[in-house]
């Protein structure tokens, strides 16, 4: 079965959570007895318990996201497919939405997700899709769309001692094709040749100086997203009519995916 969440959804405000949860419960035929434990279950998934009993026009726009994404557990689907889960959130909400679909991940689910927030989908996607204007520009690992944009490795190091004196040790080492301050620290740019980036460590505590930090350079997916998309601004007259609002759908520029192989068929057990 599949579970949709999409960015914006109608709740029907006078109704308590409860209630609201089991009338879905019982349109996707969930027996009378069976509901009240679904119920529960998936509350307890969301982190909406104490909620039970409230009505649904009083709750956050956080905990009505939550109870969105427990009507979309409540007949224990094994995809999800959620646009925007964290669209509208403060921190908080946005943080406690992304630690409900780790769990949901560990819990062996398959989810597809169509996000902006790009620095949360790189740490819950192990797959991504960037789509421009309708067409596919990526598919594949969110490890393998940075690495193809890397066209050098750069590392990043700290020291609390003579910093010219650190640069100058590391130019004079084949593995090391430049070596600058920049923003404080020494930014090392390494030569084709490196077998990996250990040795800027091995010749800077050898040439005396004391390390302090030490990190390689990364590509998040908002820059990988920045240097494969043209960004070209589609301009339109009446931004109310229904084929322009179509266009613009079908313009979304990324797909988040998470792929897992198997599924899990006891997600009422969730303790």
């Amino acid at each position: 079965m599949i579970g949709y969440m999409p960015d914006f959804f109608g709740v029907y405000k006078d109704m308590e959570v409860t209630e609201y949860l089991d009338f879905f419960g019982a349109c996707y035929k969930i027996p009378t007895k069976q509901r009240e434990t679904t119920v529960k279950d998936v509350l307890e998934l969301v982190g909406l318990t104490e909620k039970q009993g409230a009505l649904i026009g009083a709750l956050s726009r956080g905990m009505q996201q939550r109870l969105g994404l427990a009507r979309v557990l409540i007949h224990d689907p094994k995809l999800l497919l959620l646009d925007e889960p964290a669209s509208g959130l403060d921190p908080r909400a946005r943080i406690e939405m992304m630690a409900i679909l780790q769990e949901l991940q560990r819990m062996n689910k398959t989810i597809i997700i169509s996000s902006h927030i790009l620095s949360e989908l790189q740490n819950l996607c192990n797959r991504v899709a960037i789509i421009e204007k309708g067409e596919l520009i990526y598919s594949g690992s969110v490890t393998g769309v940075a690495d193809q944009m890397k066209s050098e490795v750069i590392v990043w190091a700290k020291v609390a001692t003579d910093s010219a004196a650190a640069i100058a040790a590391l130019k004079r080492r084949s593995e090391i094709a430049d070596a600058e301050e920049a923003e404080g620290r020494i930014r090392v740019t390494m030569s084709p040749s490196a077998a990996d980036i250990s040795c800027v460590a091995e010749i800077l505590v050898h040439s005396g100086a004391k390390l302090t930090e030490l990190r390689e350079d990364t590509l998040g997916l908002e820059e990988v997203f920045l240097r494969v998309t043209k960004g070209e601004t589609q301009w339109v007259a009446n931004p109310t009519d229904l084929d322009v609002r179509q266009s613009l759908i079908a313009a979304r520029c990324l797909l988040g995916t998470v792929y897992q192989d198997a599924f899990h068929s006891g997600v009422w057990n969730h303790g």
